[in-house]
């Protein structure tokens, strides 16, 4: 069973120093330090697509895995970016890894000066 919206919402939202905005056609998205680490189309009748950043291995491992693909737009551009968005798709469980070390690479990326004022933690990959 995919990732809810409202636990989409609340996984990213549990996470330090993020915000949400509703942009792009209704994408649920979530950001930190102004940077977007997470998106998300919820449409009724449809599997949920989710988007995040991967590191190089996550790339090779899912971009052509099950229910994955490069993200839209994001991937056309030589970003590294995978949607997961049909059956089977990860579970739960990865789909929240996979979120989570987006939002780490993300900030890993952020200034010291930046990480200082938003409070954040050094991440395992900053």
């Amino acid at each position: 069973m995919p990732l809810s919206r409202v636990e989409f919402n609340a996984f990213c939202g549990g996470l330090p120093a993020t915000s949400f905005v509703q942009q792009w056609g209704g994408a649920q998205v979530w950001k930190v330090g102004g940077k977007v680490f997470a998106m998300a189309w919820f449409e009724k009748g449809r599997e949920p697509e989710i988007t995040f950043k991967v590191s190089d291995i996550g790339w090779e491992v899912l971009r052509e895995a099950p229910g994955c693909r490069p993200a839209p737009y994001m991937a056309s551009r030589g970003l590294k970016w995978v949607q997961s968005y049909a059956a089977p798709g990860l579970a739960k469980r990865e789909v929240k890894s996979y979120l989570r070390a987006s939002y780490e690479m993300i900030v890993s990326a952020l200034s010291i000066k930046l990480r200082r004022k938003l409070r954040l933690k050094e991440t395992r990959n900053g």
